[in-house]
């Protein structure tokens, strides 16, 4: 009885044991499970994006930073030639920089959350410290602040810090106002405060007392259908005791409401004092200058450069060395040496200018941070130049084709519409994309079967259908067919194309529109599916004391169109206002479902509808809250039609979100884009998990999923465009899986690619330059623990079961990765006096089936892959017969020649030291016609010898997509028979020599060992 409940014990301990080792999908991070699965970054930047602050270091001219709208913080070391991101683990909406002036080659912090109010903005989570120059980073409080407009450390205490903060957009919040702390950012007092709809817009220090504070508050709110910019609270503050008390310094202000101001204080003299005034008349409006520390104002410019826009260009900058030079933001930016009385523009850039600073040893030289980048200039704004390598792009929406390789379209934020290969021959540079648009561009679909492009600005104003092979453009969008019809389209107004009918395009208003032959007629297949609330539709009202009816405002519009891929008649619209229509019969009739959703505020944004590939019944819903000051992430799938809704949201996913995209073959796998990154599910939704290898928290604004590939494609508004390669090991994860000591997943196809070109090797030093995707063969598996201890190693074997190459595993827990570039070792080469630049070359091994066999421990674990060649190589199976055969035979010959010639130098070393002469001689005078003896690798060119004539017919046939010509088997013939004639005088000579002296040699196979 004892024995058997002692026995019973050991079995629970050891299933108890079992259970605590499996692992479980919820359980695993994102970190572990992704492993080695990879995003790569193509951008583009020649037209870069968005900036929205600029700093310059200190005392070092040549750093220089940019915080950008939405593609984090960035720091150049050579004067703005080039940059590089310093913040990629964080929030990427960026406010501020600022350095510690007592310690700024360590100390930084950054302000996130974008402070140009426009309507496409991303929203900020806090205010963060470095230590370290930028390579960590700390949050130090202000998470719910949303946006951090400035921050000023004291230049006589680095512990005492103020901060403006503007605050939410979108609705009332307490945490705005300025701010201090004494303690470094450890504890922040409040020391500025209006009400929760005004925030600090611009704050400002006296460069010689710092307890002098210059404060503009502003009264602003966004809708999605409206701003509203000024109000009674909006003002310019002074403090003169470090901000424990403020005063309203507005004599010579304009009279009535004010709205947004800046404010800057002249360096060099700071009783000099700039503001750039919103006001209620427009005459009022403009620059005002203070020779008196604030104390009376004078207006000196009403130029429309200087008042355009205030929400939008409200900074104004000072010379550091002359008080009457000032530049101030605005459409194509502004430039005053008279002290603002007269302005005239700057160089030639892109327009919509944010931020200046000037260097600090030369005012001459200036960086511009603009909608289209940073620019810098050395003549003073007289001539500009753009920086190269900023990936900043702004991306609405992407889609891509199935060339090969396939091309990713998309439009962006004020720089139109582009196109570009997915990977190109040294890498994606700006000269590999293509424009289809002006303005700001929205969607860009390629037509189904044709070379045909649709592309679009902002509220269709234009849509355009691009005959790329002929380069014709016609515009096609809806027009209204009456007097009294307005149509009204969404600033991003939605474009689809359908899979059943290749020349079907739809587009939304607020009725559907359906064109069955590429845009040429339109018809209307829908009632109004919006609220159609009048009062949303105000928009010519909208911009508070500034109009700015843009048009971006346009609401109670349809925003998305999905046509299942499995039924042409299930079409299903999402609109702004929050509507969810579905039609089944193409649009006789319509269903509005969004009452059948739990737990959505009502009228919140339907950002995307994903219509499955699996079930007609089903489809997918994101919604964006956003605008009405809701951050929380809404996604939801029915299964019926829409008459149910269920939430596929979890707590792990942070940040609303703006798109979905169902996997093509596994109806679990879903990919979630949100403003703060990317996160995938692989169990429906149950546990979703963050994804972060070279994927920064960017605000993904939509994503694409490439079938032949399974290429996953982000369009990201800050970051370019984004890949993952080959998300298919994704589909076979499940439990078993996670707990198998060691599985494989199935490799596709590998296409070996035969192609070389000389591109990708000139011009680009300062350009940034997208990483294409590999060519190799990729091996991907998935280890439940990482090895530690033990042997663990890996050998690709062909058909033969030969050992053809051995590359090391990777180890790490979650998902492994290891290509093969499917070729052989390059040959040993003979020994010479100089290099021999044919050997190179690794062979390629020929096309077949190959096992990977893994050896971990005692344990062994084997899969099988394929390489093919490509069908539109037009080589015969004979001709590649032929082009490997003898690549082989040159690569043997290669290494045979390599072995002759250390035969040959260990006699010449014996007969050396044995004073044999005459054998040294011979020896020598045989060297002399296998390899080079004399000379060196660049001036000194010798004649060549058998080796490098060997090696380069080698090479030739080797790196060449062909069989070998006649020419070359001819002299293929001459090289082989002056090798065996090298061979015999050898064998003649070690005949003779071996009788006096015995040479101890290595054998052929020891010799390559080696």
């Amino acid at each position: 009885m004892r024995f058997k409940l002692i026995a019973l014990l050991a079995i629970l301990f050891i299933s108890g044991e079992l259970l605590r080792a499996q692992q479980t999908l919820t359980e695993m991070s994102g970190k572990e499970l992704f492993g080695d699965l990879k995003a790569r970054h193509i951008g583009p930047a020649l037209m870069s994006g968005r900036i929205i602050d600029m700093e310059v270091h200190p005392t070092n001219n040549r750093i220089v930073y940019a915080g950008s709208a939405g593609g984090g913080v960035w720091r150049s070391k050579d004067g703005g030639a080039t940059f590089n991101p310093i913040f990629d683990e964080n929030c990427q909406s960026i406010g501020a920089v600022a350095l510690d002036p007592n310690d700024p080659d360590n100390t930084i912090y950054v302000g996130t959350g974008e402070i140009w109010t426009r309507n496409s903005v991303s929203v900020g989570d806090g205010l963060y410290k470095s230590t370290d120059g930028g390579s960590n980073w700390t949050k130090i409080g202000f998470e719910n602040s949303e946006r951090i407009a400035n921050i000023i450390v004291n230049p006589e205490n680095s512990k005492e810090i103020y901060l403006g903060v503007l605050g939410a957009l979108w609705g009332d919040s307490e945490e705005r106002g300025v701010f201090k702390t004494t303690d470094g950012g450890q504890t922040w007092k409040k020391l500025l405060y209006v009400n929760p709809k005004t925030g600090c817009a611009d704050l400002a220090m006296d460069p010689k007392n710092p307890n002098v504070l210059y404060a503009s508050m502003w009264e602003f709110r966004r809708t999605g259908w409206s701003f509203d910019s000024g109000g009674e609270n909006s003002a310019l503050y002074k403090s003169t005791d470090g901000g424990k008390t403020w005063n309203k310094i507005h004599n010579g202000f304009p009279e009535g409401r004010l709205g947004r101001l800046a404010i800057a204080v002249a360096p060099s003299n700071n009783q000099v004092l700039y503001t750039v005034i919103e006001a209620e008349k427009d005459e009022r409006k403009g620059l005002y200058r203070s020779d008196d520390a604030g104390n009376t104002w004078k207006q000196l410019n009403n130029d429309f450069g200087i008042t355009v826009r205030p929400f939008y260009f409200s900074r104004i900058v000072v010379d550091p060395k002359n008080e009457d030079v000032v530049v101030k933001g605005g459409l194509f930016g502004s430039i005053s040496r008279d002290g603002g009385k007269t302005f005239k523009n700057l160089g030639n850039m892109h327009a919509d200018i944010h931020d200046i600073v000037f260097s600090i040893k030369d005012s001459d030289i200036m960086y511009v941070g603009t909608d289209g980048g940073v620019y810098r200039t050395w003549d003073g704004g007289t001539t500009m130049e753009i920086v190269q390598n900023l990936p900043l792009t702004q991306f609405y929406h992407i889609s891509v084709d199935n060339e090969e390789p396939y091309n990713v379209y998309g439009g962006l934020q004020d720089n139109g519409s582009w196109y570009g290969p997915s990977s190109s021959p040294g890498g994606v540079e700006a000269k590999d994309w293509k424009s289809l648009g002006f303005g700001d561009g929205f969607r860009v679909l390629k037509h189904p079967t044709k070379n045909i492009v649709y592309s679009e600005m902002q509220g269709a104003q234009n849509v355009w259908r691009i005959d790329l092979d002929n380069n014709l453009v016609k515009t096609v969008q809806p027009l209204p067919t009456s007097d009294d019809q307005k149509l009204r389209f969404n600033w991003n107004a939605p474009m689809a194309t359908s899979i059943h009918q290749p020349d079907r395009f739809y587009m939304g208003s607020q009725f559907l529109h359906k064109s069955e032959n590429m845009g040429e007629t339109w018809k209307i297949i829908s009632p109004d599916l919006t609220t159609n609330d009048p009062e949303k539709q105000n928009q010519e009202d909208s911009g508070g004391l500034s109009t700015d009816n843009s048009g971006a405002e346009n609401h109670t519009t349809i925003f998305t169109i999905a046509e299942s891929p499995l039924d042409q008649n299930i079409i299903w619209v999402g609109t702004d206002d929050g509507n969810v229509q579905v039609t089944q019969d193409g649009g006789k009739t319509w269903t509005n479902t969004v009452s059948n959703i739990t737990g959505l505020p009502n009228n919140t944004w339907c950002y995307h509808i994903e219509a499955s590939t699996f079930d007609k019944a089903t489809a997918y819903a994101v919604f964006d809250g956003h605008t009405q000051n809701d951050m929380k992430t809404y996604a939801y799938k029915t299964t019926d039609f829409g008459k149910t809704w269920t939430s596929i949201i979890t707590d792990e996913v942070v940040g609303f979100a703006r798109n979905i995209q169902e996997d093509y073959e596994n109806p679990n796998l879903l990919f979630l884009g949100t403003e703060l990154g990317l996160y995938i599910t692989l169990d429906g939704g149950r546990s979703w998990k963050r994804f972060t290898n070279n994927m920064p928290p960017t605000a993904v604004h939509f994503i694409d999923l490439q079938k032949r590939t399974s290429d996953l494609v982000m369009g990201t508004h800050g970051r370019g465009i984004i890949i993952i390669d080959d998300v298919s090991p994704l589909r076979e994860i499940n439990e078993e899986i996670l707990n198998k000591t060691l599985h494989f997943f199935e490799t596709p196809k590998t296409i070996i690619d035969e192609t070389n070109t000389f591109q990708g090797n000139f011009g680009n030093e300062t350009e940034f330059v997208g990483q294409s995707g590999s060519k190799n063969a990729r091996l991907t598996y998935f280890l439940k623990k990482r090895h530690t201890f033990g042997k663990m190693a890996l050998e690709i074997k062909n058909e033969e079961g030969k050992v053809v190459a051995e590359i090391s595993p990777g180890k790490s827990k979650g998902i492994n990765i290891v290509e093969w570039n499917y070729k052989l070792k390059q040959p040993k080469i003979a020994t010479g006096k100089t290099f021999s630049f044919g050997g190179f070359t690794a062979p390629q091994v020929p096309a077949g089936k190959y096992t990977a066999v893994m050896t971990k421990g005692k344990d062994t674990f084997e899969h099988t892959f394929e390489l093919v060649y490509d069908s539109d190589s037009g080589l015969s199976e004979k001709q590649r017969e032929l082009k490997n055969s003898t690549t082989m035979q040159l690569y043997d010959m290669t290494q045979e020649l390599a072995y002759l010639v250390y035969q040959v130098d260990e006699l010449i070393k014996n007969a050396d030291a044995n004073g044999d002469k005459k054998i040294l001689a011979k020896l020598n005078s045989l060297k002399e016609t296998l390899v080079i003896t004399t000379g060196d690798n660049y001036v000194g060119s010798a004649e060549p010898q058998l080796r490098e004539k060997m090696a380069d017919l080698y090479s030739k046939v080797a790196g060449s997509y062909d069989a070998p010509t006649p020419d070359d088997l001819q002299n293929l013939k001459v090289i082989s028979s002056r090798f065996n004639k090298g061979k015999e005088d050898l064998d003649k000579l070690k005949m003779k020599y071996f009788k006096k002296q015995p040479v101890e040699l290595k054998s052929f196979e020891a010799f390559l060992d080696e």
